[in-house]
């Protein structure tokens, strides 16, 4: 499945790289986008499936309400009204929140250490 996602800032961006494979393209809008980036995203999506995982506050459901228009088949992907953004959105929520959207096959777990999948009374 060819997918991009698209979110708001490099931050954002560098905060879902750490839980997707290098190979899944994350691309920006840099704030609100004009025309042309809009025509500059739908270009580079292609025929892709876009998910758009914009911030939950009055700018980030601006910019989704744009991007609906240019890709209407999007999924939408959100965070918690409780945290300030997709960059400061802590690792396992995003990653329940790409399970939802399907994207299981392109998430990048954590390696879980010795210590947190044996208690000491098993050894």
């Amino acid at each position: 499945m060819d997918i991009a996602i698209i979110v708001e800032g490099k931050n954002d961006k560098a905060r879902l790289k750490r839980v997707l494979h290098p190979d899944v393209p994350i691309f920006c809008t840099f704030g609100t986008p004009g025309s042309e980036q809009l025509d500059k995203l739908k270009k580079q999506i292609g025929k892709s499936q876009a998910y758009i995982f914009t911030d939950n506050d009055s700018s980030g459901k601006r910019i989704r309400f744009l991007l609906r228009d240019v890709f209407p088949d999007a999924e939408h992907i959100y965070t918690r009204r409780g945290y300030s953004g997709v960059e400061h959105t802590p690792e396992e929520y995003l990653i329940e929140q790409l399970e939802k959207a399907g994207l299981d096959a392109h998430i990048l777990y954590p390696a879980q250490s010795p210590a947190s999948i044996w208690s000491k009374d098993e050894f």
